[in-house]
């Protein structure tokens, strides 16, 4: 529940387990804080629908007069009223003991509606920045959540309004650029043109007003970005303005430094292109020389083949053909030899008688 951010963590816990219950409860707390500040909160099972937060702070005169003299003024009550007008009411006259009394329809409060309570909370801050009140605690930083783990701090000094936004990235390159649009951001804001814009200054170290706050919330990568509201800023219709601007600066950051991140690296895509188009030029030349060489030497080869391609395209029965008259040649060839003068030599010999001269002589021998 953000509107009791600034309260204490007992407080916070009581009036969280009220507003999350689902049945009636009887509460009847007393809580005492540093300070003398004490609480008193009541809840009965006969009356469940309201709840009745008693406060009672140190006396800020030095008169000597008792508590029950000690109201606050008629506006300040007004002011209050006027918070969450239908949740939140003060009781006139608070219970005895007590300087203020609040009478809380945490019903009425939404569960899950907590940037409209810190817009409305933020919104009553702004519209006090002109008064002239002094009081305890008045310089105190209060701390108000619109973005989860995106908190941010609102400090009323003396004619204006200060809200400092912790800046924090996830990458170093975010940091760069974030870093180089806040130092423009304020050297603009100091120009003629912009003196009536709120008063902005970053600093890359915790202001001093934030002296005491938990170190997990001063501990950023890109320092600290304030701006100063006037009563100016807040006149009328600006208060609206005003306050959407103030709980939109992380929103607003994180989109220049994503577009500005895409327009860097546009820009050098385009110039890398650029670099390297004459190495594509003589890419492109060379793989034209080199289809052209490839369109020559198939010419060359298709004219080569132009035989085999009509041998191929012959029917299958000259194919046979050729192949018995191949195979004839071949059975010619390996047949045998015949010499004509040696066959008639073996003709006479074997005409010849068994017992001729010659055999005789062979015998004799």
């Amino acid at each position: 529940m953000a509107c009791f951010e600034r309260v204490s963590p007992a407080l916070r816990e009581i009036l969280t387990r009220i507003h999350r219950a689902e049945r009636p409860l009887e509460v009847d707390h007393h809580v005492h804080e540093f300070g003398s500040v004490h609480y008193h909160v009541k809840l009965s099972v006969t009356d469940p629908v309201y709840t009745y937060l008693s406060v009672s702070t140190p006396l800020l005169s030095s008169q000597g007069l008792p508590i029950s003299s000690q109201l606050l003024p008629q506006h300040t009550l007004e002011m209050v009223n006027g918070i969450f007008p239908g949740v939140m009411e003060a009781l006139v006259p608070p219970n005895e003991g007590y300087q203020l009394t609040l009478k809380l329809d945490i019903s009425r409060i939404p569960h899950d509606n907590n940037k409209v309570l810190v817009s409305n909370q933020l919104k009553e801050i702004l519209r006090s920045v002109d008064s002239q009140e002094v009081g305890h605690g008045i310089y105190k930083p209060i701390k108000l959540i619109y973005h989860p783990r995106e908190p941010f701090f609102v400090i009323k000094q003396p004619a204006k309004m200060s809200a400092i936004f912790p800046m924090r990235f996830k990458e170093k390159e975010d940091v760069i650029i974030a870093t180089a649009f806040f130092q423009e951001l304020m050297d603009v804001g100091s120009t003629e043109a912009f003196r009536k814009a709120p008063h902005c200054i970053w600093s890359p170290i915790p202001p001093a007003e934030l002296r005491g706050e938990p170190i997990e919330d001063l501990s950023t990568n890109g320092g600290f970005l304030s701006f100063d509201i006037t009563a100016r800023h807040v006149q009328g219709k600006k208060l609206e303005k005003t306050v959407w601007n103030l709980l939109n600066v992380y929103t607003f950051v994180k989109w220049h430094v994503k577009s500005s991140r895409g327009f860097v690296q546009r820009r050098m895509r385009m110039r890398l292109d650029k670099l390297v188009q004459p190495l594509r030029d003589v890419e492109n030349e060379e793989d034209d020389d080199h289809q052209e060489t490839r369109k020559k030497k198939k010419k060359k080869v298709d004219g080569g083949c132009t035989n085999v391609r009509k041998w191929i395209r012959v029917s299958k029965k000259k194919i046979l053909e050729r192949n018995e008259e191949l195979g004839n040649k071949m059975k010619r060839i390996r047949s045998r030899i015949k010499i004509h003068c040696f066959s008639r030599l073996r003709r006479k010999w074997l005409r010849m008688p068994k017992f001729s001269p010659v055999t005789r002589y062979m015998k004799l021998e």
